[in-house]
C-alpha cells in the first residue's frame, strides 16, 4: 500500500520556515516526509538513516538534530533512536475512527514512553468534534475564541472542590493516578470525571496506597496491553471496581515503587491515608 505526506503549501510562509536557512527547510521537510515517518509523528530515525538519505555526514546530521531540538520543533531520544515532530499532532489531527485506531495501535509501539505522554498531551488540546484538521496554522497564529473556550473549562475543572470536608486536608492523588494509568496504557482518560474520583476514593477509604494503585496498573497493563480484546478494560471502571484487591495480589507487571523512590516523605491525603 502506498504511503503518502502531505506538506500544506501555507508552510513556506510559516514565520519560522521563513527564517531558516535552505538547509534547514530541506533538513525540517526531510523530517515530515521521510521513509520512516508515521501516523503520529513518533517514529524510529537512526542517523544512519539520515545519512543515506539526505546525503549529509554524520557531523550534519547531529548539528541539524540538535538545531531543531533548540528550536523545540522536535526531539530525539539516543537509546531508542526515536524521533517526536512535536508539531505533529496539531497540524495533522484526524478523530476518524480508522485514524484513531491506528494512531492507539503506533502508540503502542513507541519504546520511549516520555515521547507518549507528550503526544497525548498534544493532542489532547487540539482533539475537537470535527471530523479531522487538516489546515496547517502557522506558528504565531493568534488564540481563537474555541482555544479560550477550552482554556476556561481547564481552568473550571480544576477549581472542583476537594471530595473531603476538611479543606485543611490534601486532595487525593486523583491526577497522578489517572496520568501513570494513560501513560502506561496509552489511554486518555481525565481525573475530574465523577465515577473516576468516587472509585478511586472508595479504594483509599478501603485503605489502599497510593502505590497499591499503581501495582494494579502495571499488573494488568502487562496483561491486557497488547490483548486487542482486553485492552479496552485497562479503564479506571474496570481496575478501580471491586476486583482491585484480585488485580493487586496478581504477579507480574513492573514495580512502579522504584520509580518514586524509597525515600520519599509521607504525606497525608483526605480521609487521613498516610504515604
Amino acid at each position: 500500500m502506498s504511503v503518502y505526506r502531505q506538506v500544506h503549501v501555507s508552510f513556506w510562509q510559516d514565520a519560522f520556515v521563513l527564517d531558516l536557512t535552505p538547509e534547514e527547510k530541506y533538513f525540517y521537510v526531510y523530517l515530515m516526509t521521510n521513509s520512516k515517518t508515521s501516523q503520529i509523528g513518533i517514529y524510529e530515525l537512526p542517523k544512519r538513516v539520515i545519512e543515506m538519505e539526505t546525503g549529509y555526514n554524520r557531523e550534519t546530521v547531529e548539528k541539524l538534530l540538535q538545531r531543531f531540538k533548540d528550536y523545540k520543533k522536535i526531539d530525539y531520544n539516543e537509546s531508542t533512536r526515536e524521533i517526536i515532530l512535536l508539531n505533529w499532532p496539531k497540524h495533522n489531527w484526524n478523530n476518524s475512527p480508522k485514524i484513531v485506531t491506528r494512531i492507539e495501535k503506533e502508540l503502542r509501539n513507541v519504546k520511549h514512553l516520555p515521547f507518549v505522554t507528550i503526544y497525548l498531551t498534544i493532542a489532547e488540546s487540539i482533539k475537537s468534534d470535527d471530523v479531522s484538521i487538516q489546515y496547517q496554522y502557522p506558528m504565531d497564529t493568534k488564540r481563537t475564541n474555541k482555544e479560550k473556550d477550552k482554556d476556561k473549562e481547564k481552568k473550571k475543572e480544576k477549581e472542583i472542590v476537594s471530595d473531603s470536608p476538611n479543606q485543611d486536608d490534601a486532595p487525593l492523588p486523583y491526577s497522578e493516578i489517572i496520568s501513570y494509568l494513560n501513560t502506561k496504557c496509552i489511554k486518555r482518560f481525565r481525573e475530574t470525571t465523577d465515577k473516576t474520583r468516587t472509585l478511586i476514593k472508595a479504594r483509599f477509604k478501603e485503605k489502599f496506597t497510593l502505590d497499591d494503585f499503581m501495582k494494579v496498573i502495571d499488573n494488568k497493563s502487562a496483561e491486557w496491553l497488547t490483548d486487542e480484546k482486553m485492552n479496552k478494560f485497562l479503564r479506571p471502571e474496570t481496575l478501580f471496581g471491586t476486583k482491585f484487591e484480585s488485580y493487586l495480589n496478581e504477579k507480574g507487571g513492573t514495580s512502579h515503587a522504584s520509580d518514586r523512590g524509597s525515600n520519599q516523605p509521607t504525606k497525608q491525603y483526605a480521609d487521613g491515608i498516610n504515604f
